[in-house]
């Protein structure tokens, strides 16, 4: 594997991290409502809330918060310090690439990164750092001490991370348009060929990924970092900029999806909780990415082209997703 640099701070700065680290409770509040509540340095911990399920984590650049999901259900939360003006943090979704609990730069003066968990091959990882309150780093994403500690353990390679730049929190959405049956007329579509091979993925808990491109009208599934499925979609009306659902919950009344915004440019991003985009796919791909679809599973709308080339892994996709968001 290639090793790119990446650097922030010296032991010192750790040093003070360490020591102002701190966990708090909810006290009777929401875990949202208690996580925008935090202070640099602070964090929210509850895994008992969900002990199993696919994790997902959510960082957003515009409130420096992090939130860690699993099976749909918040568990932790964190103060984070970005990158800095001309060293901006990208926004988009992204993949564990790489976990190391030692680990040092090789570019800034051997800086140690406690807890690196990679995201990029260009120099973006979540690690241990100072958080002044503040974007303050050259592109990472820094956490207190100790949360960058419990969130290594929680997490596993291949596993997805989102980075958004929006001043609107994830909310509760009407589901994308990919899973549900609408008043759409598909029949010009419905019986479009299209791939689905489930037993490309070991078996395990792999969250579920799919990403509809506007530019290609097509959509891929992924499990982990596997292409499961491939399917031709027409993406009614523009897409304005990429965005985000997450499957929250699965109970007697369906599925719950919360909406997540990447960026600030969209056009329409404001309109709330009740809209989604519509797009046609073949009958038969809506039912068999139903039967895999569980809480924590995420769907990705992009006007962005897929890939520029190369094996259809999500480590390819994303960051060609990434590099252009």
């Amino acid at each position: 594997m290639k090793h790119v640099p990446i650097a922030l701070f010296g032991a010192a700065a750790l040093l003070s991290v360490t020591a102002d680290a701190q966990q708090v409770k909810l006290e009777g509040r929401t875990f949202l409502e208690a996580a925008r509540q935090l202070k640099p340095g602070q964090y929210l911990w509850e895994p008992q809330r969900s002990p199993q399920g696919p994790v997902l984590a959510i960082a957003n650049l515009h409130t420096q918060r992090l939130v860690l999901f699993r099976d749909g259900v918040p568990i932790g939360a964190s103060t984070i310090s970005s990158g800095s003006k001309g060293h901006e943090t990208p926004t988009g979704v992204f993949t564990i690439l790489q976990k190391r609990q030692e680990h040092y730069s090789s570019t800034y003066n051997n800086a140690p990164m406690p807890n690196m968990q990679r995201l990029t091959w260009g120099g973006v990882a979540l690690h241990a750092g100072k958080l002044p309150g503040y974007p303050a780093s050259h592109g990472c994403v820094r956490l207190p001490h100790k949360f960058s500690e419990l969130l290594f353990g929680a997490t596993e390679l291949g596993m997805t991370v989102v980075i958004t730049h929006h001043p609107e929190p994830p909310h509760g959405s009407v589901p994308p348009d990919v899973v549900e049956d609408s008043a759409i007329d598909r029949s010009a579509i419905q019986n479009a060929q299209f791939e689905w091979n489930p037993g490309r993925a070991p078996a395990g808990e792999e969250t579920v990924e799919v990403i509809v491109s506007k530019a290609d009208h097509r959509a891929i599934v992924m499990k982990g970092p596997v292409k499961i499925g491939s399917a031709p979609v027409y993406v009614h009306g523009p897409v304005h900029g990429t965005e985000a659902y997450l499957l929250e919950t699965w109970d007697s009344k369906g599925p719950h999806w919360i909406k997540i915004h990447f960026s600030e440019t969209g056009k329409g991003m404001q309109a709330g909780a009740h809209e989604a985009e519509h797009f046609d796919a073949p009958a038969k791909f809506r039912h068999d990415l139903h039967t895999v679809l569980r809480p924590g599973s995420i769907v990705v709308v992009t006007p962005l082209p897929l890939s520029t080339g190369g094996p259809g892994t999500k480590e390819t996709v994303i960051a060609d997703m990434a590099s252009a968001t």
